[in-house]
């Protein structure tokens, strides 16, 4: 299915009868990596999965993004798919959808009630870099400054390009310059203060392996938001969902209530 943001088209899933769930995917990703989740919530409830703009088979936009332009996105895309039956809505966030879900809930931004919020190796914990990260911060600062000065531009016109793709996680060095510049905006935004301000019953559901947003993210996150349970995947990394299916379905089948 389609529909337009801010002149964007924009993909997405919807499956299911019943009550409102809606899937946001985390960064790089896209609403596929959630088939599985889908076919097995569309047995009690409706199901609803964006790719988020930038992602998937949705358009990028034109000018890098901030936190607050994805929890804009993400509530006009629940308003979208939800019907005036729809009183209260599921929401369920992977890594950046779970950061976008933590400042659009926390932060008040959802008029909709969100009955119940999961939360799936959520980003939205920043720590403090070491003294090796900040040398190849620093570093790679220096080697931009410098390939973006015009007689090196023209002279190596690629070279800042190359300097780039070289920098950073896999996520950055793959992504688009609009997409680099967007994903710089959000990734040093520290949620903590809106963890005790959500209302909602959250479900955390984290792998024991994860390296990307660890295991004890999760279980800050559990401490700060008020009746919380966390739920651990043994031998499971940043994509627990992915690496633990059987079990994580297990554990959202008893969160929600579906039988089977």
């Amino acid at each position: 299915m389609e529909m337009t943001y801010r002149g964007l088209k924009v993909q997405y899933i919807e499956q299911g009868q019943g009550p409102l769930v809606v899937l946001f995917h985390g960064w790089g990703a896209n609403k596929e990596l959630f088939r599985a989740v889908i076919d097995t919530l569309a047995a009690g409830y409706r199901v609803a999965a964006p790719d988020t703009p930038g992602f998937g088979g949705s358009q990028e936009p034109e000018e890098p993004w901030s936190l607050e332009d994805y929890c804009a996105f993400s509530k006009a895309f629940i308003e979208h798919v939800a019907g005036p039956e729809d009183g209260e809505v599921i929401l369920a966030g992977h890594s950046h959808g779970g950061r976008t879900l933590i400042r659009l809930v926390g932060g008040g931004m959802l008029e909709r009630k969100v009955k119940k919020l999961i939360l799936i190796d959520s980003a939205g914990i920043v720590h403090e870099k070491t003294p090796e990260q900040l040398r190849r911060i620093r570093r790679y600062k220096r080697g931009k400054k410098l390939l973006s000065l015009p007689p090196v531009k023209a002279l190596f016109p690629h070279a800042l390009e190359k300097l780039q793709s070289k920098s950073g996680s896999a996520d950055y060095r793959m992504a688009s310059p609009v997409m680099r510049q967007s994903m710089v905006k959000v990734v040093n935004q520290d949620l903590r203060e809106y963890l005790p301000r959500i209302q909602a019953e959250t479900l955390l559901v984290w792998g024991d392996q994860d390296q990307d947003t660890p295991l004890s993210d999760g279980e800050l996150m559990e401490r700060l938001i008020p009746g919380s349970g966390l739920a651990v995947l043994a031998g499971a990394g940043h994509f627990s969902f992915l690496d633990r299916q059987y079990q994580f379905l297990a554990v959202m089948r008893s969160f929600l209530g579906i039988q089977g």
